[in-house]
């Protein structure tokens, strides 16, 4: 067996051959190159792990995971088990660059769900049909649900490794989970992953450490306005193309920003393989040459990425106001000579929702040992734990900081 070195867990294992020769494909290989937290590295520098990082950390829970279920007697096939790693491992294939910039940006209405799922397909008519039970698991198509809970659920191993490994490159001790001690503490009922009601406090911490790590990492409010930079550039860059203006980019970059892809377009398998080409350094190294490009759009929005000058952003509980929004848009448009629908690719207004929980969709039950089943929200003496079962929704205004911050309020 191959063995990994891996910062957070030390020596990890690849407990199939099938597994290894999915790693070894160029399409696995080039998660290498994108980085788990996007531009999370200008606010944490060290966070610059990336989703090949995460993919083999999820792939080595998985196994501790079915080690502790079937050491209960929870019956799981050796197809099972290798369909659920297959699952894990290929479950974020499909992220782009920068995902989520990307989705709302150069393709539209694809998230990385679906262009996984194409992906697992192609990849399986190419190792033979190796991969349909993990496909199965991962569609949630499987006879044993919690396989699938396994994969993507509350206590998934997706989110058992991004929060600690998260934490660890970011610095963020708020986000270390005890998530050996959860995976021990699992149990099957009826079909359905729950946990046993030693792991109470363990959960409790899980619940916690989410919700401060979407508030401290994931939504901090330069991520957020570094991300939408990134977004707004990357829109300013596919009109210029779609508009036949020169746009320098990579081979399979340009292929993006010269035409419109949809869901649909996905379907053509020279598309999707395009797709695949795709990495963090086709989208920098294109933004580097953009700060020099004649549109001054473009080159303010390249420029002030590349850069680092973030914008400035506040987040509060109501929406902001859109007469305000379109004052300060107004201002910029004069400041910078470009039209007020130019400007509002830099003044910015928007919302985050925080959700650490929902108890509402497969929620975290708890076994006791007379047998009953009880949801952490109900059994947890956490005042705490019951109130981060809803979603938090906060409203955020970003603008150049060549506006002064009294627009915040004026």
């Amino acid at each position: 067996m191959k063995i990994f070195n891996d910062p957070v867990y030390g020596f990890i294992s690849v407990p199939d051959p099938l597994l290894q020769k999915l790693i070894d494909h160029p399409w696995f290989q080039r998660l290498r190159y994108i980085k788990q937290l996007g531009l999370s590295h200008l606010v944490y520098p060290g966070a610059l792990h990336t989703r090949f990082h995460h993919a083999m950390g999820a792939m080595h829970l998985m196994g501790l995971a079915l080690e502790s279920l079937r050491g209960k007697g929870h019956e799981v096939t050796g197809e099972e088990a290798l369909g659920a790693h297959v699952a894990i491992l290929l479950h974020d294939i499909g992220h782009g660059p920068f995902s989520h910039a990307l989705e709302h940006s150069i393709v539209e209405g694809v998230d990385h769900e679906v262009i996984s799922s194409l992906v697992m397909d192609t990849l399986n008519k190419a190792f033979g049909g190796a991969l349909e039970t993990g496909i199965r698991i991962f569609r949630n198509q499987h006879p044993k649900r919690f396989l699938h809970q396994l994969v993507s659920g509350q206590l998934d191993m997706d989110r058992m490794d991004y929060l600690n490994r998260d934490s660890f490159y970011t610095g963020v001790s708020e986000g270390v989970i005890g998530g050996d001690r959860i995976i021990k503490m699992l149990q099957v009922v009826d079909d359905r992953l729950v946990v046993e009601e030693k792991a109470i406090y363990s959960i409790e911490k899980f619940i916690v450490a989410r919700r401060l790590m979407y508030w401290q990492v994931y939504l901090h409010k330069t991520v957020v306005a570094c991300e939408q930079m990134l977004v707004q550039t990357l829109r300013r860059a596919k009109a210029l193309g779609l508009e036949g203006e020169a746009i320098f980019g990579s081979p399979a970059l340009l292929g993006f920003l010269g035409q419109r892809r949809g869901r649909d377009s996905f379907n053509d398998p020279s598309v999707l393989a395009q797709f695949m080409r795709l990495d963090d350094h086709d989208i920098m190294g294109a933004v580097k040459v953009w700060a020099d490009h004649p549109d001054k759009v473009l080159a303010r929005l390249a420029t002030d990425l590349v850069q680092r000058r973030t914008l400035r952003i506040k987040l509060r509980n109501e929406p902001w106001e859109a007469a305000q929004v379109g004052r300060i848009r107004k201002e910029f448009a004069q400041q910078m000579g470009i039209t007020e629908e130019q400007a509002a690719l830099f003044v910015l207004a928007g919302r985050v929702v925080n959700n650490a929980y929902d108890s509402t969709h497969d929620g975290i039950q708890l076994l006791f040992k007379s047998g009953k089943l009880k949801d952490i929200a109900q059994a947890s003496d956490n005042l705490g734990i019951a109130a981060m079962s809803g979603a938090v929704e906060k409203h955020y205004l970003a603008f150049p900081r060549s506006m002064g911050k009294e627009w915040f309020v004026g």
